[in-house]
C-alpha cells in the first residue's frame, strides 16, 4: 500500500507517494501552475534530450530495462513523426522510473531524480523550490523517526527499571553478594533476549565481534517496542511467582504475537 504526502511549492500542492519504499513525485501536480498544464509532460518525454537522460537513468537503476527497444526509440526520436507518452515509454522499455496511476492520487509520477529533471525543464526557479521543499520533507521525516526511536529507547529504560525492581524484590535473596546479584539480573535479561532474539547476549557478541554495542543496540524499532512490552510482562510474571522456564515460553509467545502484529501495522510502516 502506497503512502501519500504533500509538498507545497509556489502555492502548488504536489503529491508524493511512496511505493516499495521509493518516493515518486507527481509530475501532473507539478504542471498545475503552468498554463499549458499536464500537456507539458508529453512534450517533455518526447524531447530527445529527455529520452537520453531517461535511458541512462534506467540503465543504471533498472536491471530489467529493455535496452534494445530504447535503441529503437533513440533512432526514432527527433523525427517529425515521432510521438511518445509516459505510458508508451514504460510499456516499451519496462522502465521503473515513472508511474501512471488511476483513481485517487491518479496522474503521472516519477522517481525524485527524474522529477527534478522535469522541474528543471519546466523552470530552473521551480526546480530549486521543489528540491528545497522535498529535502525539508525528508528532514522532517528523519527527525520524527529519531524522536520515535528515542521515545522507544526511553520507554525501554523505564520498563527496564520496573523489570529490575521485580527481580530485586522477588528473585534476589538478601544475603547474596553484589556479583551474584548482577548474575541474576543478567540471567533475566538473557531470558528476554532468548525469547525475542532467540540468542543470549554473549553468543550474539561472539557471532558479531565487529559490531559496536550489544544485541539490543542492533534491535529494530519493532523489536524495541516488543522488548519494552516484554519487560513489563516479565515483571508481572515474576511477581506472580511463575517459574523461569514457564516465563520463557510465555514471553516467547508474546514476542511472536507482537512482532507479527507490528510488522503488519500500517502506522509502524509510516514511522519507518
Amino acid at each position: 500500500m502506497a503512502t501519500q504526502r504533500t509538498l507545497n511549492v509556489n502555492e502548488s500542492s504536489i503529491t508524493v507517494i511512496q511505493q516499495n519504499e521509493i518516493d515518486y513525485i507527481s509530475l501532473t501536480d507539478m504542471t498545475a501552475s503552468f498554463k499549458e498544464g499536464s500537456g507539458l509532460i508529453g512534450k517533455w518525454v518526447t524531447n530527445k534530450n529527455t529520452l537520453e537522460y531517461l535511458g541512462v537513468w534506467e540503465k543504471v537503476k533498472n536491471p530489467n530495462f529493455n535496452y534494445p527497444e530504447f535503441g529503437v526509440i533513440e533512432q526514432e526520436a527527433g523525427t517529425n513523426r515521432f510521438m511518445m507518452s509516459v505510458g508508451q515509454w514504460i510499456n516499451r522499455t519496462k522502465a521503473i522510473g515513472m508511474l501512471v496511476k488511476a483513481g485517487r492520487y491518479g496522474g503521472t509520477y516519477a522517481h525524485k531524480d527524474i522529477a527534478f529533471h522535469f522541474a528543471m525543464w519546466l523552470s530552473p526557479e521551480f526546480q530549486i523550490y521543489l528540491v528545497n521543499e522535498f529535502q525539508r520533507l525528508k528532514d522532517d521525516e528523519n527527525h520524527r523517526l529519531k524522536l520515535e526511536w528515542n521515545l522507544q529507547r526511553t520507554l525501554a529504560k523505564i520498563n527496564y527499571q520496573i523489570h529490575t525492581d521485580a527481580i530485586r524484590d522477588n528473585l534476589i535473596p538478601k544475603t547474596i553478594t553484589k556479583q551474584q546479584e548482577a548474575f541474576v539480573y543478567a540471567n533475566e535479561a538473557d531470558l528476554l533476549n532468548v525469547a525475542l532474539f532467540g540468542i543470549t547476549a554473549k553468543i550474539w557478541k561472539e557471532n558479531n565481534p565487529n559490531k559496536k554495542g550489544n544485541i539490543r543496540d542492533s534491535a529494530t524499532l519493532e523489536q524495541l517496542v516488543v522488548l519494552s512490552n516484554m519487560e513489563s510482562v516479565n515483571a508481572l510474571l515474576i511477581r506472580q511467582g511463575v517459574s523461569q522456564s514457564e516465563r520463557l515460553v510465555q514471553l516467547n509467545q508474546v514476542a511472536i504475537a507482537q512482532m507479527k502484529s507490528l510488522l503488519e501495522n500500517a502506522s509502524m510502516k509510516k514511522i519507518k
